[in-house]
């Protein structure tokens, strides 16, 4: 080739590369910076959002049932079967470290449970929440189905744990009794008659519900969020100390159902469903339910003020305040209405 033509060639070339420039700098000017990237996929509609949350808040319900009963019962299985000197040496714990344990059981299971979900769980609570606070009916199947199979799975897991000492504890191998049984389910004292176990069920829940209703109140001084745990961890301990005793303070159906279909589906049998005439219905059943639903009433009919009651009561001293003399029977001047 001629250098003139090898001249033309390389001229071209360049020409074409610079050509190229302005079209690369414009590409470049549209790039995002990180922050940019980030809020743009920020701003992207999710579409399956409504489908995640079907999933998520009954997840985290049954991940913090699970934690619930996972630490509550196996506290119950590390106190009585240590008592067995062919277990332990020496009994690990008593009562109050027991009630100790559901109390750290309950805030740990409503703190896991509350990234995800409102953090009920309990049956009753969600009931509660629905009849009185507005939560969604469509919301409550899943809630309670998912707090149903964490305690399930809780106390599975915990009786993985513990067969060898409850075989122990139990005399011989696969033995299965209610003696061991009442480890994971609620089980009454055997003078206790019926109508004192629906009571005592009745008194617990009574007590939790006033004080899950009570908590975010605000003019009650609500906790900050990260305290709620610890809220409930001093209720559920007073709770434990003072209605222990005679009925394993269940107040929760969720707590008392789930395990006991596991120890029936594990070798406890019909047993645990049959024991005084169906009690699991009766006491950590309905007695809970009745109890936080009349607690709830309560609160709401002698304590709770809706949000828009104090600007109603502000409205209604306006038009006293704008009431003609003379129209209505004064007695001593104002009518002296408290501010709220």
């Amino acid at each position: 080739m001629s250098l003139p033509a090898l001249l033309a060639c390389h001229l071209l070339t360049h020409l074409s590369f610079f050509s190229l420039i302005p079209s690369l700098k414009a590409a470049c000017l549209r790039l995002p910076n990180k922050s940019e990237a980030i809020e743009s996929l920020a701003r992207v509609p999710d579409a399956d959002a409504p489908y995640s949350d079907m999933i998520r808040e009954p997840a985290a319900e049954m991940l913090g049932t699970m934690i619930l009963t996972l630490i509550g019962t196996a506290g119950n299985c590390q106190v009585v079967l240590s008592s067995n000197s062919g277990v332990a040496s020496s009994q690990r714990g008593d009562y109050l470290s027991l009630s100790f344990g559901w109390a750290c059981s309950v805030s740990l299971g409503a703190w896991v449970a509350g990234g995800g979900s409102e953090g009920h769980v309990n049956p009753v609570v969600t009931l509660c929440m629905a009849v009185f606070r507005s939560f969604p009916w469509r919301k409550v199947p899943g809630y309670v189905l998912g707090q149903l199979i964490g305690a399930w799975a809780g106390a599975l897991l915990v009786f993985a744990n513990y067969f060898h000492a409850i075989d122990i504890f139990e005399g011989k191998k696969g033995g299965r009794t209610l003696k061991t049984g009442s480890l994971f389910g609620t089980y009454a004292l055997d003078y206790m008659p019926a109508a004192n176990c629906f009571f005592d069920e009745f008194l617990g829940t009574f007590i939790l519900l006033l004080v899950v209703f009570a908590i975010p109140n605000k003019r009650n001084g609500p906790p900050p969020p990260g305290l709620v745990p610890l809220v409930l961890f001093i209720t559920f301990l007073g709770i434990a100390v003072a209605f222990g005793m005679q009925t394993g303070f269940a107040v929760n159906p969720a707590r008392d159902l789930g395990p006991r279909v596991m120890t029936a589906m594990v070798g406890y049998g019909r047993q645990v469903f049959n024991y005084r005439s169906q009690y699991w219905i009766w006491s950590p059943l309905l007695g809970s339910v009745c109890g936080g639903l009349v607690a709830s009433f309560l609160y709401d009919f002698l304590i709770y003020h809706a949000p828009n009651e104090p600007a109603r009561r502000e409205a209604g001293r306006a038009k006293d305040s704008e009431t003609p003399p003379g129209s209505t029977l004064e007695i001593g001047g104002n009518h002296g209405v408290q501010k709220v």
